[in-house]
């Protein structure tokens, strides 16, 4: 077998597998990220809502290639501004083109805006760290307002959009800190005060679950105090408000995207060819079309054929069959087309609150799926540290719960809307 010198772009699920199985396979590979780390992203909703800490849900790439004892991993921490195919290189922001024999790209996806005015501009995200944490800073300083002002008519309203998993999550953290944290951390804030809204263009939450548990979800968030809104479609974004496509408007603090993502736009210069949603056109065996030596995993791929969920375990799987393909190149080996194995499908509501589905077996709801939920996600984060550290923070935040909903803002930060009324913060 020939080994070769493999570049994977993006450091996430995908890359981080497909990385795992070249190297054991005897392959050179180096991982190229903008990013420092990897990030678990479906635990940065806990990050926005201040019960995890950054470090709990990012793993160092460099520290992930210092653990190879065979020297085959590398990293280099760069933006990937195109691939140079005929003289086989990656070409990098900083520092000097990287050549490659194959190439692995799974760079993840973004914000998918669907042409809304002001989306993009004036909506936060919680897709990498900072993202959640200056979320996380507009909340707690705008409670922070409000209990200073302690206007009765002044009111905080969050605005979620987008009724998917990440939406869900977020809006029922929300909904906890409003209905139960509020009274004991901010006697000065009425509940009423602070307004949660969940908005959905179509008539369902969490699209992909059986309808029962998508009745189940919608209940509890009722239950919790989310003012949930079905079949409602944004219009228009701006800084202090959002426009309804029924002619409504709501007045608003924060408007956080959660309804769909899309490919990132440097990839639109990488010369590859893209599908629906920017998302990069690959072959039944991975191989992107048109390019043999260039493969894709992940939620940045698309399989016409075949599309895919964007969700962990299909880029995991992904990532896997890709670097095995590349093994099989280097043995003369036939390559496999990829079949996705659906290992079921959960999401979050709250505290004791949550779905899990199972292709073919039990949909549960409840205390045991969440428990279920709380321990597929520790066990899946990177590094004992992390599963250590978010455990106890996480137990603390549950057990120790209403007070221990107070989250450490960093610098004090305005909402949008507070800024385009004119109000400066005093610190």
């Amino acid at each position: 077998m020939t080994e070769s010198r493999v570049v994977i772009v993006g450091g996430g699920f995908g890359g981080l597998n497909a990385a795992s199985e070249l190297i054991a396979a005897g392959h050179e590979v180096t991982i190229i990220d903008r990013h420092a780390y990897t990030t678990f992203q479906p635990l940065l909703y806990q990050v926005a809502m201040g019960a995890l800490n950054p470090g709990d849900v990012t793993y160092s790439l460099r520290r992930w290639a210092s653990n190879d004892r065979s020297h085959l991993a590398s990293f280099r921490r760069a933006t990937v501004t195109g691939i140079d195919v005929e003289n086989k290189q990656v070409v990098v922001s900083r520092g000097a083109p990287v050549p490659y024999d194959k190439v692995i790209v799974c760079p993840g996806v973004g914000a998918n805006y669907f042409g809304v005015p002001g989306a993009k501009e004036n909506s936060r995200l919680i897709y990498t760290r900072a993202q959640a944490l200056e979320v996380r800073d507009i909340i707690f300083s705008g409670l922070e307002l409000m209990a200073a002002e302690a206007d009765p008519n002044k009111r905080f309203t969050a605005v979620v959009v987008g009724g998917g998993a990440t939406g869900v999550e977020t809006a029922g953290a929300l909904a906890e800190m409003k209905t139960q944290a509020l009274p004991v951390l901010y006697p000065e804030v009425g509940v009423d005060n602070f307004h949660v809204v969940l908005v959905e263009m179509t008539d369902r939450l969490l699209g992909p679950f059986d309808r029962r548990l998508q009745r189940y979800t919608r209940r509890e968030l009722s239950r919790l105090g989310v003012d949930v809104r079905m079949d409602t479609a944004v219009q228009e974004v701006a800084a202090d408000h959002v426009d309804f496509a029924d002619g409504s408007r709501l007045d608003c603090d924060l408007v956080i995207w959660a309804s769909g993502v899309g490919g990132h736009p440097e990839v639109d210069g990488w010369g590859l060819p893209q599908g629906r949603g920017g998302r990069i056109l690959v072959g039944k065996d991975l191989r992107v079309v048109g390019h043999d030596d260039i493969y894709g995993a992940g939620d940045a791929v698309l399989c016409a054929d075949d599309p895919q969920p964007q969700l962990a375990q299909p880029a995991i799987q992904m990532g896997v069959l890709a670097a095995r393909n590349i093994i099989a190149d280097a043995g003369g080996q036939p390559r496999q087309e990829f079949a996705y194995h659906d290992k079921g499908t959960m999401a979050t509501i709250g505290r004791y609150a949550a779905v899990v589905q199972f292709p073919k077996g039990p949909k549960l709801t409840g205390f045991v799926a969440w428990i279920l939920w709380v321990v597929v996600h520790l066990m899946t984060l990177l590094g004992g540290r992390n599963r250590v550290s978010a455990m106890i923070n996480l137990a603390v935040r549950y057990f120790a719960w209403p007070k221990s909903a107070a989250g450490i803002v960093g610098d004090f930060v305005e909402s949008p809307a507070r800024m385009s009324r004119g109000h400066a913060a005093d610190d």
